[in-house]
């Protein structure tokens, strides 16, 4: 079983969903960025999305827009998140990454080569933000070989025709894109995401997590008692950006700090209590 089906099963028989926390890798440079990367699992991270930076991320809000400026100015490239990977790997063999990010710098880097490497480092999943299920086979059919699950986008536009081709050979888990817009912009309509996973889960049986919106400890909370996994991206990014002056162990315990309250609150709220 791979990492993430067996995080995801343990996750179901205990009741609860899981937090996965976005950062964006070297940001603000590789060595902060692997400070708060090896740190996360303890402060509640259940599945790591791990973002590679990219000169045009044209699905992300200004706030993870900018963690990508930052990442590139501080010299970050695609071999070495791979290698930001490995040096997890060394202490943490439990934890699910997925890198998330953009086709350019896959097909600049070589696809063939990208998922053998990302394999060979402990990858367990990929989201390719501008790679739709009718272009996904150049990266989806070698990578699985390699087992590294390539997870597909639901978003509110998706009708009844295009979700059963969306999960016909999906893998790992989906993800719901709770509003219809770029990262971090807007607030997450619960009702909607509400029905958007009932249908989801009466066409596939893979887990679903829920993110583009989700700030607060509240709102985590509230999609937690409804989806398998609840995504934070640009929250977490913010923080980053909030305390660059500070240095180096300010950002990461403020990041850290917040992990930890969204991840207890992701985790009680299936149990009638949130620790915010």
């Amino acid at each position: 079983m791979s990492r993430l089906a067996a995080r995801f099963a343990a996750l179901k028989k205990q009741g609860r969903a899981a937090f996965v926390p976005f950062i964006t890798a070297g940001d603000p440079d590789m060595d902060t960025s692997f400070a708060i990367l090896e740190k996360l699992p303890a402060a509640g991270a259940d599945v790591i999305e791990l973002g590679i930076p990219f000169s045009d991320p044209m699905a992300d809000g200004p706030a993870v827009q900018a963690s990508s400026v930052r990442a590139l100015k501080a010299g970050a490239s695609l071999p070495k998140v791979l290698e930001m990977v490995r040096k997890f790997r060394k202490a943490d063999g439990i934890t699910p990454i997925v890198l998330m990010g953009y086709y350019n710098s896959i097909h600049a880097f070589g696809t063939a080569r990208f998922v053998h490497d990302a394999a060979a480092v402990g990858v367990d999943g990929l989201i390719v933000v501008d790679l739709p299920i009718e272009e996904d086979e150049v990266l989806r059919v070698p990578a699985l070989a390699q087992g590294v699950d390539l997870i597909r986008f639901v978003t509110p536009t998706t009708d009844d025709a295009r979700l059963k081709c969306i999960v016909a050979d999906a893998s790992g888990y989906l993800y719901y894109v709770s509003v219809a817009g770029v990262t971090g912009t807007k607030s997450v309509p619960e009702e909607e995401v509400r029905a958007a996973i009932a249908r989801v889960r009466a066409a596939t049986g893979l887990p679903c997590t829920v993110g583009f919106g989700i700030r607060s400890p509240e709102q985590a909370a509230a999609i937690a008692r409804i989806a398998d996994g609840v995504v934070v991206g640009s929250a977490i990014v913010g923080k980053v950006a909030d305390n660059l002056s500070a240095g180096k162990d300010k950002i990461v315990a403020e990041v850290l700090e917040l992990a930890r309250s969204l991840a207890g609150s992701t985790h009680a709220a299936r149990h009638g209590k949130v620790d915010a």
